[in-house]
């Protein structure tokens, strides 16, 4: 577990993170979430004692990380994957931190396989592509085999199988009762991984709650509808329901927001209108991401014209 209270850290009289509380519960995969610059990898390295708070404070299982007799055993890390002498291999990268903690050379060996990367073992790190680096780092992370992971990022060049490797991981370490605390800007992917969302903006908690919860916060339930009678349909609709908001789909189609596709159903058979599809498109974490941190983005490009 987890756990901030009041936590904050000002750098040069900026504030990166500023007096949030949370926790981070055992059994399920909890998705970090917030734009650039919003204090999720201040929030990070606070946790695992790489930066001091200015105020406040965060626990792991129930005491500072630098306090922890056997780090490795309480917290795996992979905030940045490239952290690794390029003329190493990969095993001795590993054996190195083993060594710190009297890990033995089999659970190097497990780790290399269980990330895919025994048939590289001995080569050195600095010709790895990027998804090997990702998986390197994910090693290191599951070595001291703990009870706590946070992970940065960690699908950032891998490819689908690894996406889905990486997934299915999280997901079984979850379930045996680790805390997970998973940092992405990949919401399709969050979305199938993650059990809990916190948002962070400029600094601040801006939402903390089970992801099916948070998306139900997002833009209300919207409609396709597709009839060879499109256009005549949309204005008995907009008859029948002044306040729904209608986006056209080409000539056969449109979307409808403020009204049920039980609804769209009734009426088109009432005025023998024929459907050929009516889809309801439920709210995303995406939808629900965007809508809640519109206001929060700190480094926003302008929107194109």
């Amino acid at each position: 577990m987890i756990e901030a209270r009041g936590l904050t850290k000002r750098y040069r009289g900026k504030t990166a993170v500023d007096d949030i509380s949370f926790t981070i519960r055992p059994g399920q995969v909890t998705g970090f979430l917030g734009p650039n610059g919003a204090g999720k990898s201040t929030s990070m390295r606070l946790m695992v004692g790489l930066d001091r708070p200015s105020a406040g404070t965060v626990t792991v299982n129930g005491e500072r990380y630098a306090d922890a007799p056997a780090p490795l055993a309480e917290v795996g890390v992979l905030l940045d994957a490239k952290g690794v002498h390029p003329g190493r291999s990969a095993r001795s990268h590993l054996r190195a931190l083993a060594a710190t903690h009297r890990i033995p050379d089999q659970r190097v060996t497990e780790v290399l396989e269980q990330t895919g990367l025994s048939s590289v073992a001995h080569r050195r790190v600095g010709g790895f592509s990027l998804g090997m680096g990702q998986r390197l780092g994910i090693a290191a992370a599951l070595l001291g085999d703990p009870r706590v992971l946070i992970l940065d990022e960690p699908v950032n060049g891998l490819d689908p199988d690894g996406v889905l490797w990486v997934r299915q991981l999280l997901r079984h370490l979850a379930s045996e009762g680790r805390t997970v605390l998973l940092s992405s800007h990949l919401m399709s992917e969050m979305a199938q991984t993650a059990d809990h969302v916190i948002v962070l903006g400029r600094g601040k908690v801006v939402a903390d709650a089970p992801i099916g919860e948070f998306t139900a916060t997002g833009r209300a339930e919207r409609v396709t509808v597709r009839s060879p009678q499109a256009a005549r349909f949309a204005s008995v609709l907009m008859q029948a329901r002044p306040n729904v908001a209608l986006e056209p789909l080409g000539d056969e189609g449109f979307t409808a927001q403020g009204v049920s596709s039980a609804e769209i159903g009734d009426l088109a058979a009432m005025h023998g209108v024929s459907l050929h599809e009516l889809t309801p498109i439920r709210a995303s974490l995406e939808d629900a991401y965007l809508e809640l941190t519109r206001g929060e983005v700190e480094y926003a490009a302008p929107q194109a014209r």
